[in-house]
């Protein structure tokens, strides 16, 4: 699988009705509030430990998960509540989660990093860089000798291509036919550093070289991401085996919430750039006024819709008990 040419994406896209593109949008500015909320709880003192912000990279989770079933998996990150509200998780149980409630998907024992939702498919947050390679290779596995017709998809960012496993886990995937689809979020920046500055030679070259198929993507363009992972996802539904996906995009805040001051590693002239040239919102919302028809009111009852689902599952989770000090030892795995 070569990279797509951008009329093969058109072609793509131009059969997607317009609430279908509406539905993404509004995934995405969930995806948009939510975090951003994240970020108010975190500097008024309400939530208990760090937060990694997926601000700027909505588009991919949106794209990718809307090409998936149900019952498909996803392995999610460190910076994941993108990913787990793409596939399909609520506010309510989110934010009860990061605020370590007993309501929230992992009976406040998760937090932001270990969130898991297995009714939506979500087979976990994981705060191991690469780590949900490895358990979406294992779920591959499983689909092929179930002999369902599923699909696991793996998100993780450039950092990861420094793991050993995640190449293990390409290297079984590729031999075996597994039906797994890998999402590359390159954000530029494997934390602190410019990824060019610890990667040698191209990204696109590493899948490849295990006959993995690559497709390079413009990952603030949700129509690209949609297309590319309808085109893999259907691949491994036919026992084609795994596909790699490399989306270009960018993190808008620091790699937690308490990298505040990003001046020393990048430069604000190039936030600035991205937020106001390559804003995945701004963009989609451009064309769906100019090619859609759809009016500012209807983007404005979106936004308005999913601001008051936020505010209600904030304080749905600032409400909601902690665990019982007799639940510490329960659901805990060694």
């Amino acid at each position: 699988m070569s990279q797509s040419s951008p009329s093969e994406r058109q072609v793509a896209t131009d059969r997607v009705n317009v609430d279908t593109w509406l539905h993404m949008y509004e995934r995405m500015v969930k995806i948009r509030l939510f975090d951003e909320q994240v970020d108010e709880l975190y500097k008024t003192g309400k939530m208990p430990g760090l937060a990694h912000l997926y601000l700027g990279e909505e588009a991919i989770a949106v794209g990718v998960c809307q090409a998936l079933h149900t019952a498909d998996y996803i392995t999610s990150t460190h910076r994941g509540h993108g990913h787990c509200l793409a596939k399909g998780a609520s506010v309510d149980g989110m934010f009860a989660e990061l605020l370590g409630k007993a309501a929230g998907y992992c009976h406040g024992k998760g937090g932001s990093m270990h969130i898991a939702d297995p009714d939506t498919g979500n087979l976990g947050a994981n705060a191991i860089v690469g780590a949900g390679s490895g358990i979406a290779t294992g779920a591959g596995l499983s689909i092929k000798m179930r002999k369902s017709d599923q699909v696991a998809v793996a998100f993780f960012g450039e950092g990861a291509m420094g793991q050993g496993l995640v190449y293990e886990s390409l290297n079984m995937a590729s031999m075996w036919k597994l039906p797994v689809v890998y999402v590359c979020e390159n954000n530029q920046y494997t934390e602190y550093t410019r990824y060019q500055e610890v990667m040698s030679g191209e990204l696109r070259n590493r899948p490849a070289a295990f006959g993995v198929p690559v497709d390079e993507i413009d990952g603030q363009d949700i129509r690209q991401v949609y297309a590319a992972a309808q085109r893999m996802v259907a691949r491994a539904r036919r026992g084609d085996g795994p596909s790699f996906l490399i989306c270009k995009t960018y993190r808008y805040s620091g790699h937690h919430v308490g990298d505040i001051n990003r001046a020393y590693y990048r430069p604000k002239e190039e936030e600035a750039y991205w937020k106001a040239e390559r804003d995945p919102l701004k963009l989609m919302q451009s064309w769906l006024l100019s090619d859609y028809g759809v009016t500012d009111s209807i983007l404005d009852q979106i936004f308005q819709r999913v601001t008051a689902e936020i505010r209600h599952g904030v304080e749905y989770a600032i409400q909601a008990p902690y665990p019982s000090p007799q639940e510490v030892s329960e659901d805990v795995y060694a």
